[in-house]
């Protein structure tokens, strides 16, 4: 298959290009570096960049940013932040991306486990990942030819906890090759309006 691989050179991207590169063709999508770019929060971009590679047998996306903060100085720009990038930039990466997918093809999105175990410092993340889940499911049930939708929902990964730790006390982190599985999954099975948790 030929996957097109947005966020490809981050910490989980570099890891879903190892899983799967071994069998299909990435092409790997940076917001700033690499032989394909896109910025998620701009339709424009998303649009030039499948004019450049065509025609794909699968959208995959391990990138979005959001922003955390205590909820008592979060601020409307603050939540923008996540609804532009991480939410309406994977959604509009979906909706642009369906009409260069071949038939049968499938599009994994990257969500989060704060959609369903809350942290201090991250509404943000929480209120865009829930948000995912749900336009992961509805979408599985109305796109056309066979294409197929999921999401995955890792937990903190190992390799991000020097930046993440204070945020997630307690938490078992995974690593970036146990999240990437579940890519494996997505693609290359047969399910559609999935959540693939790793946690």
């Amino acid at each position: 298959m030929k996957i097109l691989l947005v966020g490809a050179q981050g910490t989980l991207g570099t890891a879903v290009a190892k899983e799967l590169g071994a069998r299909h063709e990435i092409l790997g999508v940076g917001r700033s570096h690499g032989e394909f770019r896109a910025d998620l929060t701009d339709t424009a971009s998303i649009r030039e960049l499948f004019l450049k590679c065509g025609k794909v047998d699968a959208i995959a996306c391990t990138a979005g940013s959001v922003h955390f903060g205590p909820l008592a100085e979060m601020t409307a720009e603050h939540y923008q932040v996540g609804l532009r990038d991480k939410l309406m930039g994977q959604v509009n990466l979906s909706l642009i991306g369906r009409d260069h997918l071949a038939d049968g093809g499938s599009i994994t999105l990257i969500g989060g486990i704060l959609a369903e175990q809350p942290i201090a410092a991250g509404s943000s993340a929480s209120m865009v990942n829930c948000a995912l889940e749900g336009f992961v499911r509805t979408a599985a049930i109305e796109l056309p030819r066979g294409l197929r939708i999921n999401l995955v929902s890792p937990n903190v990964l190992q390799e991000s906890m020097g930046a993440y730790a204070p945020y997630f006390r307690g938490f078992e982190a995974v690593p970036a090759v146990r999240a990437a599985l579940a890519y494996s999954r997505s693609i290359e099975g047969l399910q559609t309006g999935q959540v693939y948790r790793v946690f």
